[in-house]
């Protein structure tokens, strides 16, 4: 009896409507089409090769049985709300209580007023662009009602559960892209579960909205990075306290006491000179600190790479040092577990309260120097970092694992404005860094305090 063909078939690869790899293939007499799985389960094309030949080889030895085809079963009432809250309630213990803060903002906010009743299959590409074309024309209402004098209010509820109103601002590219990101996480997750069929409606370039690029802003002078230590020292001035003593002769009169150490100065100082994250540098405690062989530990930060140990530059240093002996001197808790960074109040800093640099505008202004640029965050000022590690010769890589960054992008683009500056400027930000003898006021026919 001759043996009849044999058996055929081909490798269906992954595309962006059929995101798995599949098998198609005639068996007895019928075409057939058999999913295998998504490459991000483990499937490759080598391993879907390997399982076309077996298959082929059971429908060639006739023991090949088709799959068994469940009925299809009947969709749930799943709406948005339900599953959005369940999936946050479980995702917020695996994240970062900052990153928890901000998902829950952009479910409470914006999300949820849009999709909560939604049923899960409902929310669609179309859908999904429906949701940015609102927030872009709801952007142009709160922005007309800005121009006119009558801005939109909204009731904002902070963290101890208080109300109070604000002027509504409209949302920014990125911010509006970052709810999409929250949700397409969500329905990931609808997806695994069968709620939703694949592909994820949520991802790809085509639901988002173009961001424009701005020149990145730090600090990268002597002269700028000298003010913001000099505001800061003024801050902490201004906080310390007047009180009135009676010496022994029955004289009368007023001094300052420093029994309020604010620590903006150090706290700036941390920002500039160290680098970390916002939240990150709020968060570090004294047993983070070794002063002695010139290191910090960054223990708390939101990534991988951001646990880290920063080289403390000389000047850091130095400010650190005086710092604690400030503390000490005013009876506050210097512990292992105490935190550096402290308000008036003694509460450890958090990222909205450890930089201002409206002070330091004010002093140059009154000295006729060049304003701060305009943009100036605790976040830009970790930026400044960058700009002073270059100055002073580090390498890329070395400056890339300060940073605590993943990516030599940024870094080489901080690497390529920094050698535009001049020598002169260079030299005169290593000084300072270093703690060498460097001021503000030099001679006017210095030609090295030129700016190129």
């Amino acid at each position: 009896m001759g043996r009849g063909r044999p058996a055929t078939g081909n490798i269906v690869k992954p595309t962006d409507k059929q995101p798995s790899f599949a098998l198609r293939f005639t068996a007895y007499g019928n075409r057939e089409y058999l999913t295998l799985g998504r490459p991000e389960d483990g499937w490759t094309l080598l391993k879907a090769e390997r399982e076309l030949a077996a298959v082929l080889r059971e429908v060639e030895l006739g023991t090949w049985k088709p799959p068994r085809r469940l009925p299809p079963q009947p969709q749930k009432d799943t709406r948005f709300l339900k599953f959005a809250s369940d999936w946050f309630t479980l995702k917020r213990f695996e994240i970062e209580p900052t990153t928890a803060s901000n998902y829950r903002n952009e479910l409470t906010n914006h999300l949820l007023p849009f999709f909560a009743e939604h049923l899960i299959p409902e929310i669609t590409f179309a859908e999904i662009d429906r949701y940015r074309q609102h927030k872009v024309r709801e952007n142009a209402v709160c922005q007309a009602a800005i121009d006119a004098g009558h801005p939109l209010m909204v009731e904002i509820v902070d963290k101890r559960g208080r109300r109070y109103q604000r002027v509504k601002k409209p949302l920014s590219p990125r911010s509006i892209n970052m709810q999409i990101d929250v949700l397409g996480q969500i329905l990931e997750l609808a997806i695994e579960y069968g709620h939703l069929s694949a592909p994820n409606p949520a991802v790809g370039k085509r639901r988002r909205l173009k961001v424009v690029k701005h020149r990145p802003v730090y600090l990268d002078s002597a002269e700028h990075i000298a003010v913001m230590l000099e505001a800061a020292g003024d801050l902490d001035e201004r906080d310390s306290e007047l009180v009135t003593v009676h010496d022994p002769r029955g004289r009368t009169y007023t001094q300052r006491r420093h029994n309020q150490t604010t620590g903006r100065t150090a706290a700036i100082a941390v920002l500039m000179l160290a680098g970390p994250r916002a939240a990150a540098g709020g968060a570090l405690l004294e047993r983070d600190l070794d002063l002695a062989n010139g290191r910090i530990s960054v223990e708390r930060d939101k990534t991988d790479a951001g646990m880290r140990e920063i080289d403390t530059l000389p000047l850091l240093r130095e400010i650190l040092i005086e710092h604690r002996a400030q503390k000490l001197r005013e009876g506050l808790p210097t512990g292992p577990d105490d935190p550096v960074l402290i308000t008036a109040t003694g509460r450890a800093r958090d990222r909205y309260n450890l930089a201002d640099v409206r002070r330091a505008d004010e002093l140059q202004a009154q000295r006729g120097g060049q304003p701060l640029p305009v943009g100036i965050t605790p976040h830009k000022l970790r930026h400044t970092f960058a700009s002073i590690l270059v100055a002073i010769g580090k390498d890329p890589n070395y400056v890339m694992n300060q940073l605590g960054h993943t990516d030599a992008g940024f870094t080489l683009r901080v690497y390529s404005h920094i050698m535009q500056r001049s020598p002169q400027e260079r030299t005169k930000l290593k000084a300072l860094v270093e703690g060498h003898d460097w001021t503000l006021s030099t001679d006017a026919g210095d030609e090295e305090t030129e700016r190129p």
